[in-house]
């Protein structure tokens, strides 16, 4: 039989059977040592950069945190419920003993014109506060006071138009240094412009008793500030407007803060005492008010601004 293909062999039968391929592929051997190691490859700058920065940031927050620590050592927190009236400073300006303040520096110089609050105020709630602080002020400067009534009252008082007094010596009025001008008038709280033109009116006499009385020029620090601020509030809301019951805790804290000093805050009177005797005057319980509200009470009217206007409740 004939072949049809004839293929040649693939090796020869002369090569020694050692010689045979034993795989299809030779490859290095991985597991062997390189007889020399390869270089080793550059660092990127950038992350250099980064690790540098990121070791900066370590350490300033750790020199930050040992310093927080050691405030922290030496400051000591004060409880929540401490009492803040024990940290009032004994050396603060005294406005109602010191010499009289620069109204130019408070309210603006005008030049030519004469200073003029002008406050509406109802007679059938004398705003009694208003009354004591403008003798206050008559002590300090020399002050230009008249009274009117708005048309829309039908009648007022012989005793509240004349709130005044009398002023006996009529002077230029370029001679004096401030004008208060009160005009009764129906309104619902009583209101008072400084500036005519320009300003707003500032309404109620809690508000117009703490304008009235910073022209003394006082200087607190800010427990003191807070402390006027907020017996000025409970004064108008609680003791005079609110019910038997808030009056009664008013009373109490009253009692318990002046059983530490003379008057409501420090040891000076304060626009706080001014309010508070007053709203006591409206509501009628004076001759209730617990012992240290009555030795109190007596201090105040000890003074001429708080006499006087004790004569126009009669």
């Amino acid at each position: 039989m004939r072949t049809m293909y004839k293929v040649r062999p693939l090796h020869s039968a002369e090569l020694p059977p050692g010689h045979l391929p034993t795989c299809m592929y030779r490859l290095p051997n991985l597991h062997r040592a390189p007889a020399t190691a390869a270089p080793q490859e550059e660092a990127d700058p950038s992350l250099q950069a980064l690790e540098s920065r990121q070791e900066e940031i370590l350490k300033r927050l750790y020199e930050l945190k040992s310093a927080v620590d050691g405030l922290s050592k030496m400051i000591q927190t004060p409880d929540a419920d401490f009492d803040v009236t024990n940290i009032i400073q004994t050396d603060e300006f005294s406005p109602l003993t010191a010499n009289g303040a620069d109204l130019d520096l408070m309210l603006g110089k005008d030049y030519g014109a004469l200073k003029d609050v002008v406050i509406n105020a109802n007679p059938s709630q004398p705003p009694l506060s208003l009354l004591v602080l403008h003798s206050l002020l008559c002590e300090r400067y020399k002050i230009l006071s008249a009274v009117h009534t708005h048309s829309s009252v039908k009648s007022v008082p012989e005793n509240l138009l004349k709130c005044f007094g009398e002023q006996t010596k009529k002077q230029p009025r370029h001679e004096y240094q401030l004008g208060f001008t009160l005009i009764w008038k129906d309104v619902p709280k009583p209101q008072m412009k400084f500036s005519i033109q320009t300003m707003c009116p500032i309404e109620g006499e809690g508000n117009i008793a703490r304008f009235l009385f910073s022209l003394f020029g006082p200087k607190y620090n800010a427990v003191t500030s807070t402390l006027i601020d907020s017996w000025v509030d409970t004064a108008i809301f609680q003791l005079q407007e609110g019910s038997s019951k808030e009056r009664g805790a008013v009373l109490r804290s009253m009692n318990a803060a002046l059983g530490k000093s003379s008057w409501l805050v420090g040891s000076e009177l304060s626009v706080a005492d001014v309010v508070a005797w007053c709203a006591l005057q409206h509501t009628g319980a004076a001759n209730t008010a617990p012992a240290n509200v009555q030795k109190w009470m007596k201090s105040c009217e000890n003074l001429a601004p708080f006499s006087s206007v004790m004569k126009l409740l009669k």
